[in-house]
């Protein structure tokens, strides 16, 4: 499958695993320090800690934090068992500060997690990619060998590809056009895409007509975002947006592409839906050339087995103690991971378990996470 060609992730193992300072025995804290223990000792100790905080406060009173290495590695598959065991709604993950708002809104639109349609790079005629950054991860979510590769004979075969970042990357260098962006307002593009797709007759959904609900409130809801209203708070010109999406509508085949730039702010989740709505508008979604649905290793049956049925998500089945936030796919927003240890009340959280996560420097607020640890 990979061709050769390795996520830096893969690689990055055989650092962590000769790295002089990685922990080869459990640690348990004396005083201002910690000491190495064996595994007896360390297990003991667990169960006193979490034992009684269960006995006395309730399975809820312990929070998990799960970091991204989980989803990377084999050990990832013992972590549903892990939650279940310890029985919590408050569970976190790195989830919430990196791709969450994609999964939601492809959740939300296509009905399952996982259903998020890619670029078909080798046949696309026009790619508009936002926040990503392919040379670099190898594709993250658009995984393919030879990255590089593919996109340079993208615009050999006479193919565009168009990189809105506002940071000059190495697929920007590789592009025919890179244009700047405010960072946190490609929401505001999107719509101004959508609202010119409308505004000038450009919607063709073909195919996806009989497969398509809401097109005349998405007309609506992009009336405000004209392309001049949307150059001002982006940094676009009016004219650059309205070109990209008359290209975007004349182009054969094309596709609209959004990674973790697009996800990591504000407006991530309106974000990542724009980017589909987009695909939609301009007849590209499910369509060689443009954003297709790869072939998963597991998706949705219904009770009869059929696949492709399914019963859709739901959100929100519980909230967060403090600020009543909604769960998404079974855990809470890390950013208020810090005030449901450090707000007084009952249902407060008396217990951390983190697996391969480090939210005091990965999540916001941390400072406040610091010194909420400490209590």
């Amino acid at each position: 499958f990979s061709a050769g060609y390795l996520c830096p992730k893969a690689y990055a193992l055989k650092d962590l695993d000769a790295d002089p300072d990685r922990l080869r025995t459990p640690l348990m804290r004396r005083g201002d320090g910690f000491v190495a223990v064996g595994w007896d000792e360390a297990m003991a100790e667990i169960d006193r800690g979490l034992g009684a905080i269960f006995r006395d406060h309730g399975r809820d009173a312990v929070a998990m934090y799960l970091g991204n290495p989980n989803a990377h590695h084999l050990s990832g598959l013992y972590m549903p068992a892990l939650i279940r065991a310890i029985g919590t709604r408050n569970v976190f993950s790195a989830s919430t500060v990196d791709q969450m708002p994609k999964q939601v809104s492809a959740g939300l639109m296509f009905g399952t997690i996982l259903s998020i349609p890619v670029p078909d790079l080798d046949r696309t005629d026009y790619l508009l990619m936002l926040g990503a950054n392919p040379l670099a991860s190898n594709g993250s979510l658009l995984t393919a060998p030879d990255m590089k590769g593919r996109l340079r004979r993208l615009r050999a075969r006479g193919g565009r590809l168009v990189v809105i970042d506002p940071r000059r990357s190495l697929t920007a260098l590789e592009a025919d056009a890179h244009h700047f962006i405010r960072p946190g307002t490609d929401a505001h593009l999107l719509f101004a895409i959508v609202h010119t797709l409308f505004a000038e007759g450009r919607v063709t959904l073909g195919r996806l007509a009989e497969h398509t609900a809401g097109l005349a409130e998405i007309e609506r809801l992009a009336r405000p975002f004209t392309p001049d209203a949307a150059a001002r708070v982006t940094g676009l010109a009016a004219d650059i947006i309205r070109g990209i999406a008359r290209d975007l509508a004349a182009a054969p085949r094309a596709a609209v592409y959004g990674r973790i730039g697009t996800c990591t702010q504000e407006f991530g989740t309106l974000a990542s839906w724009l980017i589909d709505v987009i695909n939609v508008l301009t007849g590209n979604l499910d369509r060689e050339g443009g954003a297709m649905f790869p072939k998963a290793a597991a998706g949705s049956r219904n009770a009869t087995g059929v696949p492709g049925i399914g019963r859709g998500v739901r959100f929100g089945r519980w909230t967060s103690r403090v600020r009543g936030l909604p769960e998404v796919y079974g855990e809470l927003p890390a950013a208020s991971l810090a005030e449901e240890i450090d707000t007084p009340g009952a249902g407060r959280v008396r217990g951390l378990v983190t697996v391969a996560g480090n939210p005091v420097l990965s999540t916001p607020n941390a400072g406040r996470l610091r010194a909420a640890l400490g209590g």
